[in-house]
């Protein structure tokens, strides 16, 4: 049965000292922590792993719009990397608003409030390593740069300029430089409203937003760099 949930951090301190003391720990010995079953696979559990590192440092966000810290104004992001520290998929964001869109800014915006200042926790994500056996990285506190924070703007506005003109079908992952559009469904019965070309309703899978690979690479690359230094 699992154990009660942790109360949230009172400080960014008290987050970052919490996700430090995960850094090395198994993915088994954080379940047998928090008395949760280790499943058999990822498969069909894929947010189990994000959901355990949520328990052990008492987010309660859950799948709420809002930060998983909301009350600190910090997002968690676990990322899958290899052995070399590089990440092996994209990151999700947010899910993406396909209608209601007019006069929403980028300083309003839902991808801009999940990035204002992120944790990431670097996971092992090699499918060779026993899920059991995978273990968890050393965390960074993370605030996006000027540089940063101005691509994933320039990102924002082509897309959702996309959405609003009708073009939600013609975007493909290639879209974006460090932010991409990629469909997010369970399955292809899940379908919901977004703009057709000529203004009128039409229905489409539910998009999601991305970071590339090509921003979080960079982003750990440093982070790894200074703590070897």
């Amino acid at each position: 049965m699992p154990l009660p949930l942790l109360t949230p951090p009172q400080s960014e301190t008290e987050l970052f000292t919490r996700a430090q003391h995960l850094a090395g720990k198994t993915f088994a010995e954080l379940a047998s922590e928090r008395h949760i079953a280790l499943p058999a696979s990822l498969q069909r559990n894929k947010g189990w792993v994000g959901n355990l590192i949520e328990l052990s440092l008492g987010a309660q966000a859950g799948s709420k719009a809002e930060q998983d810290f909301a009350h600190l104004g910090i997002e968690l992001k676990t990322i899958p990397i290899n052995a070399q520290g590089v990440p092996l998929e994209t990151t999700f964001v947010c899910v993406v608003p396909l209608t209601g869109n007019i006069g929403v800014t980028w300083q309003e915006s839902h991808v801009r409030q999940k990035l204002a200042k992120v944790l990431w926790i670097p996971i092992e994500g090699e499918r060779q390593i026993p899920l059991g056996e995978r273990r968890v990285g050393n965390p960074l506190l993370w605030e996006p740069s000027a540089q940063e924070e101005q691509q994933l703007h320039a990102d924002w506005e082509e897309l959702m300029e996309m959405i609003a003109l009708g073009h939600v079908e013609e975007i493909t992952a290639r879209h974006g430089e460090y932010l991409q559009i990629r469909p997010k469904a369970a399955n292809n019965r899940a379908l919901t409203e977004a703009i057709g070309k000529s203004g009128n309703k039409i229905l489409t899978l539910p998009r999601g937003f991305y970071l590339k690979k090509r921003f979080t690479a960079p982003l750990l690359a440093q982070h790894f760099a200074l703590k070897n230094e």
